[in-house]
């Protein structure tokens, strides 16, 4: 299993960071908008975190922080087509994958509420950085149903992988994975902020 989850982790690595949000335009459509958080490695790995921590936590945060997430996304590209400003959104969306690593990392058992607010702040950035591209997209609402449906996916992915944490030695190998999540929201941020 091991192999498998390092197998996992070296295929991450060849995705390339969504850092590249020039607001130049989208291609549009379902198809580009489902893919599109598949290609981002920062962007999968916040919205893997997003199942995992609410897996971590268990019910209600396992059903709420899934849903909390593409909400404020939606939000926040709302913020992003009307123009109002955020701080540096590279760097939000950096920091997103920092923080929910070490929360998984660290197991941080969190109140609902703040793990709620700590996700729903995320998600605005991630979302942000969509909405400034998107009223350029050919077909916007198709690619806003798919990028919200991948979205989802990737959250469920991270459900699925909190079960491990039934199997022996699962904590600490889940634990684990949020030490490599936190150690490349690292990277990510040092590159955002280097750029």
């Amino acid at each position: 299993m091991i192999s498998r989850i390092g197998l996992c982790c070296a295929l991450l690595m060849l995705c390339d960071s969504a850092a590249a949000h020039s607001g130049t335009g989208l291609a549009g459509g379902f198809v580009p908008g489902f893919e599109h958080p598949l290609t981002g490695l920062d962007h999968l790995l916040a919205m893997v975190s997003v199942g995992l921590w609410g897996a971590f936590l268990g019910p209600p945060l396992v059903q709420v922080l899934p849903v909390v997430f593409p909400g404020m996304m939606v939000g926040g590209a709302i913020l992003a087509m009307l123009g109002v400003p955020l701080p540096p959104v590279e760097i939000g969306i950096a920091l997103s994958v920092l923080v929910l690593g070490v929360c998984i990392a660290m197991r941080f058992e969190s109140p609902v509420w703040l793990a709620s607010v700590i996700v729903a702040f995320f998600g605005i950035f991630h979302g942000y950085a969509h909405g400034k591209e998107l009223p350029s997209a050919a077909d916007p609402i198709g690619y806003s149903a798919g990028f919200v449906l991948a979205t989802g996916l990737l959250h469920v992915t991270g459900i699925g992988l909190g079960f491990f944490s039934d199997r022996p030695g699962g904590v600490a190998l889940i634990r684990g994975a949020g030490g490599i999540i936190g150690a490349l929201g690292v990277w990510f941020s040092y590159e955002a902020i280097r750029s």
